[in-house]
C-alpha cells in the first residue's frame, strides 16, 4: 500500500492558498479515482482505494502544518507503511509557479511540515513532488506570501501543475520514481 500525502492547513480559511497546493493534488487525484477523502483517522482526512491497480491511503493532515508528521506518522505506523511507500506532495517557493520537482529523499530545505515529518519519521527518505508557488515577492513576510492565494491567470496554471502532479504521483507507483524524475523534472524546461 501506498501512502499518498498532500500537505496543507485545515480550515476554510486556508482552502486554496500557496501553502495548501498539495490538499489540491489530493482533490484531483480524489476525483479522478473516485477515492473518498472524508474519513477522521490519523489526525487527517483519508480515503482508501485503488489507483492503476495499486491500493493507495491518500491523506490530507489536518494538524497545520507544522505538524504534518503527527498525522503520517500515525497513518504510517497503523498501516505499516515505510517511508519509501509514501508520496509526499508540497509546496516549494523555490521553483516557479506550476514547475515541478520530483525528488526521492533530502532535507527539508526550510519548509515546516517536512522538517516535522522529517523528525516524525526519523529519516529524510521519503519521495516526494514539490510543486512551484513561485518566490516570494520582496519585502513581503514570508508567511503572508504562503497563505496568499493564486491570482486569476496563476490559478490556471496551477490548475495544471495539479494534474500534472497527481499523474506524477501515480507514475511514481506505476512506472517507478526515476522514469518519473525523468520525465516530470525536466518537463517545464523543455515546454520553455
Amino acid at each position: 500500500m501506498y501512502l499518498i500525502a498532500g500537505l496543507g492547513n485545515p480550515t476554510r480559511e486556508y482552502d486554496k492558498t500557496r501553502h495548501n497546493v498539495g490538499f489540491s493534488v489530493i482533490d484531483v487525484l480524489a476525483d479522478r479515482y473516485r477515492i473518498d477523502v472524508s474519513e477522521k483517522k490519523h489526525k487527517a482526512l483519508c480515503g482508501r482505494g485503488v489507483i492503476e491497480g495499486q491500493k493507495v491511503l491518500l491523506v490530507k493532515p489536518q494538524t497545520f502544518m507544522n505538524l504534518s508528521g503527527e498525522s503520517l506518522r500515525a497513518a504510517a505506523d497503523y498501516y505499516k507503511i515505510e517511508p519509501q511507500d509514501m508520496i509526499v506532495i508540497y509546496d516549494d517557493i523555490s521553483l516557479d509557479p506550476g514547475q515541478l520537482r520530483i525528488r526521492l529523499k533530502g532535507s527539508a530545505g526550510g519548509h515546516n511540515g517536512i522538517k516535522n515529518i522529517i523528525a516524525q519519521l526519523g529519516t529524510q527518505e521519503f519521495p516526494r513532488i514539490k510543486v512551484g508557488v513561485g518566490a516570494k515577492p520582496p519585502r513581503m513576510d514570508l508567511a503572508d506570501y504562503v497563505l496568499s492565494r493564486f491570482s486569476p491567470e496563476e490559478q490556471k496554471q496551477m490548475d495544471e501543475a495539479f494534474r500534472e502532479a497527481a499523474e506524477a504521483a501515480v507514475s511514481m507507483m506505476t512506472d517507478g520514481a526515476e522514469r518519473a524524475m525523468n520525465h516530470y523534472n525536466t518537463k517545464k524546461k523543455a515546454d520553455e
